[in-house]
């Protein structure tokens, strides 16, 4: 029985879908105006370890997650740049694809973008306005009327007056109220802009994940998701202005993973303490970075350092080098490790419970290996099985411990060197096998023996 923590009522809930088996799950994407950095990927990550568990477990999963091609970064970015906005959203979205690829991340099922749903930001919009939540103040600008709205704070536990003390209208503005916000910003000058009932302009931010939520998933459905730092206000905005506008619950379900700090403070480009995804990969293997990401809890804060990535790719050592030399069979035996590992991810998608699972079915796939082969390839092939749930150990064990050998050293040398030391073994030579064996080590190069034969990989 699947157990998720939701933001709206604070505590664990049974899932239910709203539907049957059909479950409808939209995530805040990303807004493409640079290179998606790795708090990106912790949102993208998390959604993908739900996405998979959600599928192995049955239901039947339409996963939609937003592009958000229009806003001031994006604006600001091709000005800077000298090109047109839809020229560097191009870009980004192909390279956000490709840090995606890398990870080993699924795709969603629908992609949306603004940009190609400003006319269902009309309709919404005009129906706030028809309702009272929404005016025009006659300058180009529509916003939503906050005070209106009686289950304001709800998802953040914010309260309006609270969030009033301080709050200040910009001399540009023409709010009613401070805590209103912008559905439709009119035209200014050097921006792009979209003919609508109100003049020509752009949509706010908030009115887009509305529209593009209830256009593909229905007026209500079962998980909305995304980081942390969007809870509030952004999430509280999209319930604001969706269920004013419907009359019908927003999201059963809110999720919300956590961030990636450094040094205490969440990564962000606005505090410029950020890595991207590329930057990190040109470092470390793209699945030592995915381990990185699914072993803490989704909800959790992960710091990252230098010391978490070699952690990190030790553990994946450690797992591949159970896999190493084993034969690949169908998975077999190892049924109380698969119970325990659901039993982890039933309750919250409990990553940590679910990889300490692993650890010991790998101590299990070592101790048989001696003794009886044919259960310890059983094993493995249920250790790989479990661990393409996270999206890890899918590689050849041999890929992956030599992952960073090329242009290091010559794997025809190495392997030339292997087969001599084991002809200096079988003429009894050991003085020589002694010495191929430091020459290999000299390389850089760590030597295995086992029952099947002498593997080898790169030192760390």
């Amino acid at each position: 029985m699947l157990t998720i923590y939701n933001t709206l009522s604070k505590t664990k809930e049974v899932f239910k879908p709203l539907e049957g088996n059909k479950v409808r799950m939209y995530v805040c994407g990303m807004t493409v105006y640079d290179f998606c950095h790795l708090g990106h990927g912790r949102s993208m990550v998390a959604f993908d370890l739900v996405t998979r568990w959600l599928r192995y477990s049955g239901y039947d999963l339409t996963y939609v997650r937003n592009i958000t091609d229009i806003d001031d970064k994006i604006i600001n970015r091709a000005n800077e740049n000298g090109e047109s906005f839809d020229a560097l959203t191009a870009r980004m979205i192909d390279a956000m694809h490709e840090d995606e690829r890398r990870l080993n991340i699924l795709k969603p099922d629908l992609e949306p973008r603004a940009t190609d749903h400003i006319p269902g930001m009309h309709a919404m919009i005009q129906t706030l306005i028809d309702k009272g939540y929404a005016y025009a103040p006659g300058n180009g600008d529509v916003y939503y009327r906050v005070g209106k709205f009686v289950g304001y704070g709800k998802l953040s536990r914010k309260k309006i007056e609270d969030l009033r003390i301080g709050a200040r209208i910009e001399v540009d503005e023409a709010k009613q109220d401070p805590l209103d916000f912008v559905l439709w910003k009119g035209v200014k000058p050097g921006e792009p802009s979209w003919e609508s009932p109100w003049g020509p302009g752009r949509p706010g931010w908030h009115i887009e994940c509305s529209v593009m939520s209830t256009c593909c998933l229905g007026e209500s459905f079962d998980i909305h998701g995304g980081g942390s730092d969007l809870e509030f206000p952004h999430h509280e905005n999209e319930i604001a202005q969706s269920e004013a506008a419907t009359g019908k619950p927003y999201a059963a379900s809110w999720m919300h993973c956590g961030m990636i700090r450094i040094n205490g403070e969440k990564m962000s480009k606005s505090l410029n303490n950020f890595f991207t995804i590329r930057d990190v990969l040109d470092k470390y293997h793209p699945e030592v970075v995915r381990y990185l990401l699914v072993s803490s809890h989704y909800r959790s804060a992960i710091n990252y350092s230098e010391d978490s990535l070699r952690d990190s790719k030790g553990a994946l050592e450690r797992f591949y080098h159970a896999l190493r030399g084993l034969p690949l069979v169908a998975p077999q035996g190892g049924e109380a490790f698969v119970e325990r590992f659901a039993a982890a991810m039933n309750d919250d998608f409990g990553t940590p419970e679910a990889c300490a699972v692993l650890f010991d079915l790998v101590r299990e796939i070592n101790r048989l290996r001696e003794s009886d082969a044919q259960a310890a390839a059983g094993l493995a092939a249920r250790l790989r099985e479990l661990g393409g749930l996270l999206g890890v150990l899918q590689l050849d064990a041999d890929e992956f411990l030599r992952a960073g050998a090329e242009g290091k050293v010559d794997a025809a040398e190495v392997e030339a060197l292997i087969q001599a030391r084991l002809q200096a073994r079988a003429d009894k030579n050991w003085a020589e096998s002694d010495r191929i064996r430091d020459q290999i080590t000299a390389m850089g190069v760590v030597l295995e023996d086992g029952k099947g034969g002498t593997t080898w990989r790169l030192a760390d």
